[in-house]
């Protein structure tokens, strides 16, 4: 049986579709082999077990600046990125439209292994090279 997180491979997003501050904590927390409860620990229940999950499902789109910066402190990610997702800053916003985005790659802040880097190399080869429906 499938679980949640491979169901979630085969979904198709628009060019459009940006990952959520909520899916992005949630990456970077089970990236870093954490539970909900570990969070609360390591933060000093700065962060509770509790509204972290209502952050990860999108329950709490803007958290507090104290909370991400615990969050980013403790997944060693940068604040400013955290920020951004949130809404308290927009970096996007100030680039022209010509300029390509320049944004840190996706995965930079997950502990791949170099066959993980390898294989999402294959997969964006693959996504780029297929047919696209006009």
């Amino acid at each position: 049986m499938a679980t949640a997180d491979e169901n979630d491979v085969g979904r198709t997003l628009s060019p459009e579709a940006t990952v959520t501050l909520g899916q992005y904590l949630a990456s970077i927390r089970k990236d870093r082999r954490l539970s909900l409860r570990a969070v609360e620990e390591q933060t000093k229940k700065q962060v509770s077990n509790a509204y972290l999950s209502q952050i990860e499902n999108d329950q709490i789109r803007q958290p507090s600046p104290n909370i991400l910066n615990a969050l980013a402190d403790l997944y060693e990610i940068s604040l400013e990125s955290l920020m951004e997702k949130a809404g308290f800053i927009t970096h996007s916003s100030v680039r022209g439209n010509a300029e390509r985005h320049g944004r840190v790659p996706t995965f930079a802040e997950h502990n791949l292994t170099p066959e993980e880097e390898v294989e999402l190399m294959e997969y964006l080869e693959f996504m780029r090279n297929r047919k696209r429906p006009r």
